[in-house]
């Protein structure tokens, strides 16, 4: 489960803030999820709750916040998202795991392109870190 290593770094990566700027104590931490990642909510704040345990440093509260996929075509510039194309449970799983497949599975809606970008929704990040004085 990826989401567990998911909420290691996310711990690590607070400690390491909060502890170089000398704090011990966060109110609030958002992170971002990036659609693409189809990243499981429940299992990743379950590791959250149980690492910030055993955490060196105070996390108050831990927000997740989910961002859309979104794609732009190259050659003709037309934009869609993820849900409104259909996928294989076994095609939605390898994105899962390797988001960059999305290129093998998907073609622009408008004019059938496979040369698009991912313009959002891609990877997990720390937005903010709230600290406490």
């Amino acid at each position: 489960m990826h989401e567990w290593a998911l909420a290691e770094a996310i711990i690590s990566g607070v400690n390491d803030y909060v502890n170089k700027i000398g704090r011990k104590e966060v109110g609030k931490v958002v992170v971002r999820l990036g659609e693409l990642q189809s990243i499981d909510k429940e299992i990743l704040r379950f590791a959250l709750n149980e690492l910030v345990k055993d955490s060196a440093v105070k996390i108050d509260e831990i927000v997740l916040k989910d961002e859309e996929a979104v794609f732009r075509c190259r050659k003709c510039g037309h934009e869609w998202r993820l849900k409104d194309v259909e996928f294989s449970e076994e095609v939605k799983e390898a994105i899962h795991f390797v988001p960059e497949v999305v290129h093998t599975y998907m073609k622009c809606p408008g004019c059938q392109s496979t040369d698009f970008e991912v313009v959002k929704g891609r990877g997990v990040w720390i937005e903010s870190i709230e600290v406490i004085n």
